[in-house]
């Protein structure tokens, strides 16, 4: 099963300067919560902004280019489609803006944090997708700082 997950602005901001926008809290708290213990796929420039890696979570790297040898590296979206699109197994897409736009036709569930601010200076956004084509149910709601955001699970639906 593919998942993606992200935090997203009012006009789907994801980063600028390849970098997150906002560092919330418990937004941290949810992607942490949701990726422990499982598969996490992003491509290598979202991989080596990392401060740390991701402990407790296996790293898939799509790249052309070499990565260092403690990630699994796929060379071709289609290899990861096949072997993960129709098992039990989640694994969770996240980043940056062209590896989700990528998995996005593959995504059985999006995760997304809408934060209810704008970032003029955004460079980088979350693909557009037909939200007609998911059923959305909120997880939890959250203010910090005077920024008010909500995680929300999108399913896609069954057409």
């Amino acid at each position: 099963m593919i998942s993606i997950i992200a935090a997203i602005g009012k006009n789907n901001e994801l980063g600028k300067n390849n970098n997150l926008i906002w560092h919330l809290k418990d937004d941290m708290k949810f992607f942490k919560g949701k990726t422990m213990n499982h598969k996490v796929v992003m491509g290598r420039k979202t991989y080596e902004s990392l401060p740390g890696g991701l402990p407790g979570r296996k790293i898939i790297v799509l790249s052309t280019k070499p990565v260092d040898k403690e990630v699994i590296v796929f060379d071709n979206i289609n290899n990861i489609v096949d072997k993960y699109k129709n098992t039990k197994e989640e694994i969770f897409i996240c980043g940056g803006a062209s590896i989700y736009k990528q998995f996005l036709p593959y995504a059985d569930k999006l995760y997304l944090t809408e934060i209810d601010c704008e970032d003029k200076e955004a460079d980088t956004f979350f693909p557009e997708f037909q939200k007609d084509n998911w059923n959305k149910s909120l997880i939890e709601e959250h203010n910090q700082k005077d920024i008010k955001y909500a995680m929300y699970l999108y399913e896609r639906k069954n057409i």
